[in-house]
């Protein structure tokens, strides 16, 4: 059974999804690769780790991973429009087989070494499950459903409960979005469906809200249902900018000011969020969408327009840790951390565990992640000569 879908040649109707193909003028061709997106990406991480390292003043660092949920949904929905407008198809097996290559060696290599670790020295990441079993849920992305069904703990392996969110998330919304396309469904209403999903997501959110008391993260937050808002904001974000009018209404001096208020909106949440943000449940109905929306006026700002928020996060150090790094630290961080822990305390400690965190990180990317970065790009999709031509 062939997982390809060709799809026929969309007739020009900019109202229909994916049917324009063409850019605008007003698009500047030195955002295409990206850049600003890849400088948020370090800016995302920067918060995720400082919060766990417990720096003061990150104490809202959590919602990196919601500006990462954004920036996925975005990215994926954008790469299959792409791949259907270049190819007249999209297919599924090989973007599955894409993903599987860029993310799941490095965290195969992270659980062999976190698992040996956690057996030999112990354990100091407050995890309720045997180190098998929390490896286990690692590499079968289900820590999120663990989490939120049935309040486990899995200590150094915290951090892939996102990573399940996202990779569920890739099962499901390409084949919708495949059969969108096929069907050439109205941009507007798929829009606005989506839309009532992630209002939905959030109320419901707010109103399942249950204190697990103390300190402990409510389950709804680790829900793949209660916490998709943020990708679906990215799905949006996507359909939107692929029709010809928004993005050129976004080349003006609309795209700087989305820019700049979608920056300035993260930061904010980032440093006045409370230490009890845990036990309000407006944060996860009203705070997490807010920064998801924030994260979604950001990338729309710097779609189609350069600013001088865009040349900030497109400085090249800034882009090639976001681009290269990003995904590597956000697996390896809590990991060191639990090691030096054990032998270090106090500010010397999280200057320590940054630096080896850093070393960890690069010799993943450098190690695993190029080598089959270069295996993945077989399967990239390719227009043939006839689509070419055409």
């Amino acid at each position: 059974m062939s997982f390809s879908a060709v799809l026929p040649r969309p007739a020009h109707r900019p109202s229909a999804l994916g049917a324009s193909g063409d850019e605008p003028p007003g698009l500047d061709p030195r955002l295409r690769r990206s850049q600003p997106l890849d400088g948020m990406r370090t800016l995302a991480v920067a918060f995720v780790v400082l919060y766990h390292f417990h720096v003061p003043g990150f104490g809202g660092g959590f919602i990196g991973v919601n500006v990462f949920f954004v920036l996925s949904g975005y990215l994926i929905t954008s790469i299959l429009i792409r791949e259907h407008r270049a190819t007249g198809r999209i297919r599924l097996g090989a973007f599955w087989l894409r993903r599987l290559l860029r993310l799941y060696p490095a965290l195969l290599v992270m659980v062999l070494v976190g698992v040996t670790l956690w057996v030999l020295l112990g354990n100091d990441g407050g995890a309720t499950l045997a180190p098998q079993s929390a490896a286990l849920l690692a590499l079968s992305y289900t820590g999120n459903l663990a989490r939120s069904l049935a309040r486990v703990s899995q200590g150094v392996f915290s951090p892939t409960w996102s990573l399940a969110t996202e990779e569920q998330f890739y099962l499901i919304w390409p084949p919708i979005l495949f059969l969108l396309l096929s069907k050439r469904a109205r941009t507007g209403l798929v829009i606005g469906a989506l839309a009532v999903l992630v209002v939905a997501s959030s109320a419901a959110g707010w109103l399942l809200y249950d204190d697990r008391g103390g300190s402990a993260t409510p389950d709804i937050y680790f829900n793949p249902v209660f916490n998709v808002a943020p990708l679906l904001m990215g799905c949006i974000l996507a359909l939107g900018l692929s029709g010809e009018r928004m993005r050129r209404a976004l080349a003006g001096r609309l795209g700087t000011v989305l820019a700049v208020t979608g920056l300035a909106g993260i930061l904010a949440i980032q440093f006045t969020i409370t230490a009890d943000w845990k036990q309000l449940p407006a944060v996860f109905g009203l705070v997490l969408p807010a920064v998801g929306l924030a994260t979604a006026c950001f990338i729309a700002g710097t779609a189609a327009r350069r600013s001088f928020v865009s040349r900030a996060l497109s400085w090249r150090p800034v882009a090639w840790f976001g681009r290269n790094m990003s995904y590597s630290l956000y697996l390896w961080h809590v990991v060191v951390l639990d090691l030096v822990l054990m032998t270090l305390s106090g500010p010397l400690a999280r200057v320590v565990a940054i630096a080896l965190a850093l070393v960890a990180a690069g010799l993943s990317h450098f190690l695993v992640e190029r080598p089959f970065g270069r295996l993945k790009e077989r399967w990239e999709p390719r227009p043939t000569a006839r689509q070419l031509s055409a």
